[in-house]
């Protein structure tokens, strides 16, 4: 009996899957990560929302701050200290924003880790979401 296509290649060995889903989990963190962390208190990083500001104040991750990836420069970096940790989204998978966000951070010797699914994927978890040109807050939306 052929092998399905799932077994036709075998599977990485055990020390290779390790380092490869290591690796991924360096460059990568996910919705319910971010959310879990803005509602615990212990949000040790800066979520950039890499968006343009008008897409920004329509809808966003609250406790994001609007900066476009365009607009990440080493003047605009200063504002943070050098081991900041960043983790950036955009609007989704169809979009490659954040990609762009991450990798400049990255040029500029930035940490950066970028938010799976972006705003697609904090609406599949059920979040909420803010509106307007300040962050907003998770705790402000909970106890409303």
């Amino acid at each position: 009996m052929p092998a399905s296509s799932v077994a036709a290649i075998p599977a990485a060995a055990p020390a290779i899957a390790q380092a490869h889903f290591a690796a991924r989990l360096s460059l990568e963190t996910d919705c319910a990560d971010v959310h879990d962390a803005f509602v615990s208190g212990q949000a040790d990083f800066v979520l950039l929302d890499v968006r343009g500001p008008k897409a920004y104040a329509r809808s966003h991750v609250p406790g994001a701050l609007n900066l476009p990836h365009r607009e990440i420069t080493v003047e605009r970096m200063s504002a943070w200290p050098d081991t900041t940790l960043f983790v950036v989204y955009c609007a989704g998978p169809h979009c490659n924003g954040a990609d762009r966000g991450a990798l400049r951070l990255a040029q500029l010797g930035r940490p950066v880790k970028l938010m799976l699914g972006g705003m697609t994927g904090w609406a599949d978890e059920g979040f909420p979401f803010a509106e307007g040109v300040e962050p907003g807050s998770l705790e402000v939306l909970s106890a409303a």
